[in-house]
């Protein structure tokens, strides 16, 4: 059963609702910043004036220093609270769990450490719903959850799928079965997440 985006939240502190705000506008940042240097990418090809391609340089400098000072803020407000730093400490022990995915992980989802395995997959969205009719089997596709606790588990599975000793070797049984890399992603995000939740 999918776990939809708000259900089972708990009203946050006001130092979780902060650290969520901050992480929540610096997420705002990195899209934007993907989508300048799509941009930036894609006018190479092309005859572009040179002014042009200055403001463009200047805008994701902007962006640069933004999302390093969010950054900062979001670190400095998990240190100032032990039971935040605490739990950062713990995340980060992870192979694969940076400062970046332990601070959106405590902001979004405040609930670990409180909850089952299952729970804590299902509130990323990760385990595959089905979409059947009658007879018919359709396919199993991952849905609801929250969607930036997805995102970020999503990349920092793509590093400890090569660097978290555990994670890898389920890694390489999957791809050892011919199952899809997208598939063998999601699976490894959501033992991640497993781990994540049984540490706190």
């Amino acid at each position: 059963m999918a776990f939809w985006p708000e259900a089972g939240m708990t009203l946050p502190t006001e130092k979780l609702q902060v650290l969520r705000t901050l992480t929540t506008r610096r997420a705002q940042l990195v899209g934007m910043r993907k989508r300048l240097v799509l941009q930036i990418s894609s006018r190479t090809r092309q005859a572009i004036p040179a002014h042009v391609d200055n403001m463009d340089d200047d805008l994701k400098a902007l962006l640069d220093a933004q999302i390093l000072e969010l950054e900062s803020r979001v670190e400095c407000a998990i240190t100032q609270e032990k039971i935040l730093a605490d739990e950062a400490m713990h995340l980060r022990s992870i192979p694969g769990i940076g400062a970046v995915c332990a601070a959106i992980l405590i902001a979004e989802m405040p609930e670990l450490g409180k909850i089952t395995s299952g729970e804590a997959a299902a509130m990323t969205g990760l385990p595959p719903v089905p979409y059947d009719s009658g007879a018919m089997r359709g396919k199993r596709m991952i849905a609801g959850g929250r969607r930036a606790l997805r995102y970020v588990l999503y990349q920092a599975t793509l590093t400890a799928a090569y660097h978290n000793p555990v994670l890898k070797s389920v890694a390489q049984r999957l791809k050892e079965r011919g199952k899809p890399y997208k598939l063998v992603i999601i699976a490894v995000a959501r033992r991640l997440v497993t781990i994540a939740n049984a540490i706190l």
